[in-house]
């Protein structure tokens, strides 16, 4: 295998198994739902029937009936309204903290992988340690000591997912480094920044991207519950973790409050596992995404 056809491999990779994932069943459906729901998130303002801070305390507690068809909370918001935007809080910050955590942790985990010596048992031992212990302690831990809000919860949720991602690079970029096309670049001269970044990270992408999509699934979870704990999104912004926490107390006189938002997150989580999983059968990379 050339540097070039190596370079080309993960697009190439990428377009077809794409297509392949999307042409079963589950795969279709899955990732049309996706599509549905990013579409919406962006487009929120469009397609929400009313403002989602407007309160109305004389028709709070609504049940699902026109014009509220999802019904209204303790402060009469329309939970549609809610529910739209809380799409939009709860994709974003998970897919941008999943972003930063996969840009820093392949970052590490190339370094790590082809400079090797101190440097890499000491990267290792970091990630290592962070690696021990469960991802909403160390997202509890990041929050509490930076304080509540969007932007913690996306930074907490990056580096409870750093681990995960440095490992697999590491393991992508320790097995390219035993191929003919890079000991052959290494023979001819070429500087470690020129074979990591032309040679290395593309070719060890493909598997951590697509580890990253599923971890957006696992990010959607770990960030409603910031937001359940009210470490997450701040009223009056909503998000779905947030308002399952408003709706607890509503329970059994409105348990649609807590019932739309929760079924969201399953359905969501679901199908970005399930997409995920055609992929990677698609790209038949599942000992790569292991590590192995």
């Amino acid at each position: 295998m050339d540097h070039s056809t190596a370079l080309r491999l993960p697009q190439v990779l990428a377009k077809s198994s794409f297509g392949r994932a999307l042409a079963s069943p589950v795969g279709m459906i899955a990732g049309g739902f996706l599509v549905l729901l990013v579409l919406v998130a962006v487009f929120a303002p469009y397609f929400s029937p009313y403002d989602f801070a407007a309160q109305d305390l004389m028709n709070r507690n609504m049940a699902p009936a026109w014009p509220h068809v999802m019904g209204t909370d303790q402060f009469g918001r329309d939970l549609f309204s809610r529910v739209l935007y809380g799409a939009r809080t709860s994709l974003s910050v998970s897919a941008t903290a999943i972003a930063i955590s996969v840009a820093a942790g392949m970052t590490l985990g190339a370094s790590a992988g082809l400079f090797g010596g101190w440097f890499e048992r000491t990267v290792m031992t970091a990630v290592d340690l962070t690696w021990s212990f469960p991802d909403i302690l160390i997202a509890l831990i990041f929050v509490a000591i930076i304080g509540p809000g969007l932007t913690s919860t996306m930074f907490a949720i990056a580096i409870a997912y750093l681990a995960q991602f440095t490992r697999l690079t590491r393991a992508q970029i320790v097995r390219l480094k035993r191929e003919t096309f890079i000991e052959a670049t290494v023979n001819l001269g070429a500087r470690p920044s020129h074979i990591l970044l032309r040679h290395l990270i593309p070719n060890a992408v493909t598997p951590v991207i697509v580890a990253g999509m599923l971890a957006i699934g696992d990010g959607i979870v770990l960030e409603a519950t910031l937001g359940f704990f009210g470490l997450g999104a701040q009223p009056p912004t909503p998000s779905w973790g947030a308002m399952m926490s408003s709706g607890t107390a509503q329970l059994f006189l409105a348990p649609w409050v807590i019932l739309f938002p929760g079924v969201l997150v399953a359905v969501t989580v679901v199908a970005v596992n399930l997409f995920g999983d055609e992929l990677i059968r698609a790209l038949d990379i599942r000992d790569r995404i292991r590590g192995e």
